[in-house]
Formats: structure tokens, C-alpha cells, sequence
């Protein structure tokens, strides 16, 4: 048994793989990545923009729509669409198998939409209708709009990923989104999946370098030494609290009264694993974020690196105390984590927003070759 099967059969966490290309699927890849233990699959406008530009499988299919007057965006919806369809293929038994638990593959909205409510319901019902799986999550970022088209959608029976999640306020916002949702559903609840996407190595970026600036402000004085302690430690102890918010706010009248109508947790999902800073465990957001009824959705190469050395240990729900202290340790030295949330969650956004401007622009001068050759 792999260390990914283990993760899920001894910790009750679900390993996911935080990529999807074409070449996974035509060569057999993806199908072994699922043999292996992977249970659900990610995907955001970053990861399209790499796969479809830096990679020559797509040419053809590209060609082809090209041919046939279509429009660059359609062509892109195409492209995405047809990679996330055959992915759902390959995931439907496990599906089936894990009585919906798993199994899921994620399609994102398009991030210009990210502070357009009534867009980000338009597309989203869109995709939901064209590809018409049920194990398929469309992603909705949390923001400010995006929380009332993520209650729009669960209200509407339609599966989500609520994506770029970075502050515990913000996750509280997103649990009653789903309650509400489920509350205002008139049809099958048991049918009803979301996961949140809480994302986790970015937040220690971002508070790593305003300890940084705190620490040189204080010069040689104490300041100094209690700043950089701090490192590497917000954005576990974030996500611990986290985990314990999903394990108070599901539990008690309100949420039992949703399960006897058949609603399913939704579950925290641990995002953005792989560990930026080189001078931390490869590992890291991985190995101290197990625990039941959680998701890890791992990058390729972080994937490779727990299959060698990871823990098969619940830490989820250990020192939750230094994890509350950690946080009163970084609002009293002047760290202010909504601030932070807030930063991180507009970076977020113009990050995948950049990505499929880029590649709509590698595709728009694709098309122009492609008539020019004509």
C-alpha cells in the first residue's frame, strides 16, 4: 500500500494531485497517479496556462476549432473542458466506489469574474450544465461577491470548490455560504458536494516578510529575535484553527437538522502545499495538516517527496493551544492576519487573472499564425 493510500485508509485525508494536463491523460500518467492513491484532482488558470502553452498536444485540437471560425475564448473553454471531461472519466468509478466522497475533478470560473456576482453565477451554472457530472467541483473564488454565488450555487444543487481562502474570517463566511445554500436547496441534499479551499504555504510568505520588516525596524532590540521566531509558523497554525472552526460549526441542531436531510460535510481542503521557501521541510504543509475528513491537494513533486518521507500521523488537532498562541503572538508584535487575508486574496486573483490573460494572448498569436499559414 502507498504512503497516499495510507493517508486515506489509516487518517481518513484525501490526497488529491493539484495538476491537470493532456499529456497526464494520453500517456497513462493520471491513470497511475489514481492507482496510486490520488483521489480528486485540482486545476486553475495557472495550471491551464502552463499545460495548454508550454505543451504541443493541445495544437491540434486547436487547429481544428480554429478551422471552424471558432473563437479564441470558445476555443479555450474547448480545450479546458475536453482534458477536465476526461479526467471525470477516469475518476468516475472511484466516485461511484466512495459512495460520492471522491473521485472529483475542478474547473475555475474565469478570474476576471472574481468581484462580479451575477457573472460568477452566470458561468458557473454554465459550466455545471455543459459538462453535467456529478463528480465534477466548479471552483468559486471567496470573495466578497463570490460568497453570495457560492450560496446561489449550493442553493442550487450544484456542486463547488470554494477556492482562495486565506483568513479564518473569511472561512467563516464561506461555512454559513454553504449552510444557508443547503438550507435554501429544494432537492436532494446527499447530492450536494463542496469542498473549501484554504490556502496555506502563501500565508506564511506573506507574514515571513512582515517579520522580516519588523525585525529590522527593531534593530539589535528584542523585537528581533521575537519577530523571526515566528517564522514558518502562521500559516499551520492558521489552518489548525481552521480545522477546529469546520469542527465546531458542523456539529450541533442546525447542521444536524441538514444531515437528516442527507448534506455532507464540506470539507476543508488543504491548497497551495508545496512549501515556497527552500529553507523549510519539502513536506511541510502536508505532514503537520492530517486529519479526518480533510483533503490535501498536492503538486507533482510534493506528491513525490511524501510518497518518500511523509507522516502517516494525525497533527491536524495537535497543540492546538500553541497554534491560538501563535496567532495572539502575531497580532501582539503588529501582524495583522485579516490584513493579511485580504492581501493574499488580491494577489490570488491577479495572479490567475494574469495567467489566462497570458494565455489568451499565446493563444490569440497561435490563431494569427494559423491564418497566416493558411
Amino acid at each position: 500500500m502507498t504512503r497516499l493510500e495510507r493517508l486515506f485508509h489509516e487518517q481518513g485525508q484525501s490526497p488529491w494531485l493539484d495538476n491537470l494536463k493532456r499529456g497526464y491523460i494520453t500517456s497513462g500518467e493520471l491513470t497511475r497517479f489514481i492507482d496510486e492513491g490520488i483521489r480528486g484532482i485540482t486545476s486553475n488558470p495557472t495550471i491551464f496556462q502552463k499545460a495548454i502553452v508550454g505543451q504541443a498536444e493541445y495544437d491540434d485540437q486547436f487547429r481544428s476549432l480554429m478551422e471552424r471560425k471558432q473563437s479564441v475564448d470558445d476555443s479555450y473553454w474547448d480545450l479546458v473542458i475536453d482534458d477536465v471531461e476526461h479526467a471525470l472519466d477516469l475518476l468516475g468509478p472511484l466516485y461511484v466506489e466512495s459512495a460520492g466522497g471522491d473521485g472529483f475533478v475542478s474547473i475555475e470560473v474565469a478570474p476576471g469574474l472574481a468581484n462580479d456576482t451575477e457573472g460568477t453565477i452566470a458561468s458557473a451554472r454554465q459550466l455545471d450544465d455543459r459538462i453535467s457530472q456529478p463528480n465534477l467541483l466548479v471552483k468559486i473564488p471567496a470573495t466578497a461577491a463570490g460568497i453570495p454565488a457560492i450560496r446561489q450555487m449550493i442553493a442550487e444543487g450544484r456542486s463547488i470548490n470554494i477556492t482562495l481562502i486565506f483568513s479564518l474570517e473569511r472561512y467563516a463566511e464561506v461555512i454559513e455560504a454553504y449552510f444557508s445554500g443547503l438550507e435554501d436547496c429544494d432537492g436532494d441534499l446527499s447530492r450536494v458536494h463542496s469542498v473549501a479551499s484554504f490556502f496555506v504555504s502563501r500565508v506564511d510568505t506573506e507574514v515571513d516578510r512582515r517579520l522580516q520588516a519588523i525585525a529590522s525596524a527593531s534593530g539589535a532590540g528584542p523585537g528581533t529575535d521575537e519577530a523571526l521566531a515566528l517564522r514558518g509558523k502562521a500559516a499551520i497554525a492558521q489552518a489548525k484553527l481552521a480545522y477546529e472552526l469546520f469542527s465546531s460549526r458542523f456539529r450541533g441542531e442546525r447542521w444536524d437538522a441538514l444531515t437528516d436531510q442527507g448534506a455532507r460535510f464540506q470539507r476543508p481542503l488543504w491548497a497551495s502545499t508545496s512549501t515556497k521557501n527552500p529553507a523549510y521541510p519539502d513536506t511541510l504543509y502536508v505532514d503537520n495538516l492530517i486529519g479526518p475528513d480533510t483533503i490535501n491537494t498536492m503538486p507533482d513533486a510534493t506528491i513525490d517527496a511524501f510518497e518518500r518521507r511523509g507522516t502517516l500521523t494525525c497533527t491536524i488537532n495537535r497543540d492546538l493551544d500553541e497554534a491560538h498562541q501563535v496567532m495572539d503572538d502575531l497580532a501582539r508584535i503588529g501582524v495583522d492576519m485579516a490584513d493579511v487575508g485580504r492581501v493574499l486574496e488580491e494577489e490570488g486573483v491577479a495572479s490567475f487573472a494574469k495567467s489566462f490573460d497570458e494565455l489568451m494572448g499565446a493563444l490569440n498569436d497561435k490563431a494569427a499564425e494559423l491564418l497566416e499559414s493558411r
